[in-house]
């Protein structure tokens, strides 16, 4: 089934800037480690043995990790009650700034739609008061959509390996980032470094999107 591009319909770019195309969690924000706490409080508790996130979380002491529909209730849950906790990756918020003033930043984020409210309090709380897309599923066709709106060049950062090769297929010009902001899933995060530059730290990030897209 195609996916619809409705959220976009807000979402104004300067038709000749760069443009840079942000995912949040765990690139904006530390998503695991907020997501942990909020789980811990309701009896459940996070091992960070795989990248992913169902399958690290397993009730107090037993083996086996939760059923996935109960992983998706308490995901789905956390972006109404728990959302507006998250950590900021240090120095996110500082390098945005500085390169929104020569270039277009616009947040596309995976989310339940009923979150967008506490989603968009979060990022304004934090210093990153850009548009916001709430997106559902590979991001490569929303990514091509703002893509095609500017002449500039065009970069986007993401956590997820799916993700990142979907920008690659629905539009190879855009500049690619990987970024894990959460240190025990650095080691575990699948990445093709050869074909999405990897970052782990926002000062390095920073630099390689100025090099790739400002010239």
């Amino acid at each position: 089934m195609e996916q619809s591009l409705t959220d976009l319909d807000h979402v104004i770019v300067h038709p000749a800037r760069p443009l840079v195309i942000v995912d949040v969690d765990e690139v904006l924000a530390k998503f695991m480690a907020g997501f942990e706490r909020f789980v811990g409080r309701h009896g459940y508790e996070m091992r960070v043995e795989k990248f992913a996130l169902f399958q690290n979380i397993y009730p107090l002491g037993q083996t086996d990790p939760i059923a996935i529909d109960l992983g998706v209730e308490l995901f789905n849950a956390f972006f109404l009650d728990g959302a507006k906790d998250l950590e900021p990756a240090e120095g996110a918020a500082d390098a945005l700034a500085d390169i929104s003033g020569r270039a277009d930043v616009v947040i596309l984020t995976n989310a339940p739609s009923r979150g967008r409210e506490v989603r968009s309090g979060w990022l304004q709380t934090h210093g990153f008061d850009y548009p916001l897309v709430i997106n559902a599923g590979l991001k490569g066709p929303a990514a091509a959509e703002l893509d095609r709106r500017t002449s500039g060049a065009s970069a986007f950062i993401d956590d997820l390996l799916p993700n990142l090769e979907s920008v690659a297929e629905a539009a190879p010009a855009i500049a690619r980032f990987q970024m894990v902001a959460d240190e025990r899933l650095r080691p575990l995060a699948p990445s093709i470094p050869e074909r999405h530059a990897r970052h782990d730290d926002w000062p390095s990030l920073k630099a390689a999107i100025e090099a790739a897209i400002l010239g």
